[in-house]
Order: C-alpha cells, then structure tokens, then sequence
C-alpha cells in the first residue's frame, strides 16, 4: 500500500514540479541558437525530421525544439512514465518502447507516425550505453521513413555572475552510413548543418 502511495505521489506531483523548474530554468539562462535556419526550411517545404540527441542531453530538449508536432521515444520503465508526463506537459507525445523493452512494437510505431507527417525525437546512444555512442536504430528509423536525422544538443558552461550559467551546445557528428549531403539511409540533401546549438558568448564545448 506504502508503495502504491509513493508511486501516485511520484507520477502525480513531480510531473507539474518538474515541467515549471524546467521553465525556470530557461528564464535563468542566457540562450542563443545556431544553425537553426536549415531546420527552419526543412519545416518551410513541409518537411519533417528525426531529432536525435543524447540521453545526458534530455533537460532542456522541450525548450529547445523548434517544430509542432514531436512524438518521443520513452522507455517502459518507471522513470520512463515520469518523462512521459513531464514532456506532455510541452506538448510532445510518447511512443513507449526501448531496446530492451517493447522495442520492436515502438519501432514499427515511430514508423507509422514518421510517414504519417510528424517529427520524431529519440536518443540515439540507447537507455544502456555506452554513452554518446550512435545505435543502429536511428539509421533504421531513417530508411524506413525517409526523414532526416537532425542531430539536437544543448549544455551548460558556468559564468561568474549570479545567472545560473551561459547555455551552449557542440555539434553532434552524423551517424555514420547517415550523411547529410547525400540520399543515404533516407536521409534527403542539404542536411550536413542541420544542427541546432544555443550557446553565448565566451562559449566552452562541453
């Protein structure tokens, strides 16, 4: 009984607690973004595209999304539920499903949804590791809808004054037998800088 009382209280209270410290937070912080206008002219022809960045990078992706419609790829585990609800909260719905959970049923969803005219966001570097390292799955994604891969990062560097810190963002290299320039892996032209990076001045790559 204790536990079902802590698991209502969890996914009840920390989902509205979670979605406002993340809003504060992006008041908080200075925020420039870079390299967006490819991704501005991929939604200008009515296009679509898959939104990879990596699981240390999740806080700040709602803020940082620049399209209108995004279905997420979460996990099936507990925490999973608790992002689900925290990212609904911003208007991005969820696809259920990992690599070593119902992976195979979300695959072929995220399939259906990236046909059907919606962005796609998942974390390409997969719920168990190794870290920061590009899985299979984003390139299958890609061949099987035929939407780009464009590849969304965002961190922080500490500044000396009372702001929390100065927001910035390193480019993520394309996976590989995914290139931008060329019709590989579904992946259409004109993508090779379709990256999005907020930072400010005196940046520091993370």
């Amino acid at each position: 009984m204790r536990k079902r009382v802590m698991t209502w209280s969890k996914l009840t209270l920390l989902p509205p607690i979670g979605a406002w410290l993340i809003r504060l937070l992006g008041r908080t912080i200075r925020i420039r973004t870079e390299g967006a206008e490819a991704v501005d002219r991929l939604y200008q022809q009515g296009e679509r595209a898959i939104i990879a960045f990596w699981h240390a990078r999740l806080l700040m992706i709602p803020l940082s999304y620049r399209g209108r419609q995004a279905h997420v790829l979460i996990s099936q585990h507990g925490d999973g539920e608790l992002i689900h609800r925290i990212v609904a909260r911003f208007g991005l719905q969820a696809v259920r499903g990992s690599t070593t959970r119902g992976g195979a049923k979300a695959l072929r969803q995220l399939i259906r949804l990236g046909r059907s005219g919606v962005d796609l966001m998942v974390t390409p570097d997969g719920p168990k590791g190794p870290r920061q390292v590009v899985q299979l799955g984003v390139v299958q994604l890609a061949k099987a809808t035929g939407l780009p891969i464009v590849p969304l990062t965002f961190s922080c560097s500490k500044k000396k004054s009372f702001r929390v810190g100065i927001a910035s963002c390193s480019r993520i290299q394309p996976v590989e037998g995914c290139s931008f320039g060329e019709r590989r892996s579904g992946c259409p032209p004109m993508r090779r800088r379709a990256n999005w990076k907020t930072s400010d001045s005196n940046l520091r790559r993370p």
